[in-house]
């Protein structure tokens, strides 16, 4: 027999961006990989919902793997700052745009 809804939004989590522990019912879901429909074999993280309401609800398609292009082991953060600049600029900026 299936277990009644309402019972599963008692339980408490907690928010991955302050630590804070909150009722189910009083969180939103966050999945990391941007698609929190497509559910099997997932472990959702969440988050209360005054952090939820300070995220940046922008897509985010291309990010990870411009992450993953300019990450290197051991590169300060002023480099990597540098790196993402760079990559972000030479990606997204028209040809009259970069240099500003």
């Amino acid at each position: 027999m299936w277990r009644s809804r309402t019972n599963r939004d008692r339980k408490s989590v907690v928010c991955i961006a302050c630590g804070d522990s909150v009722l189910r019912s009083a969180a939103r879901e966050y999945d990391k990989e941007g698609n929190r429909w497509e559910r099997h074999g997932k472990r959702f993280e969440h988050l209360c919902k005054e952090c939820y309401r300070d995220l940046c609800h922008q897509p985010r398609e291309e990010l990870e793997g411009l992450l993953v292009d300019i990450e290197e082991h051991g590169i300060s953060q002023e480099e990597f700052l540098i790196r993402y600049f760079d990559a972000v600029a030479e990606r997204y900026e028209s040809p009259g745009e970069r240099g500003r």
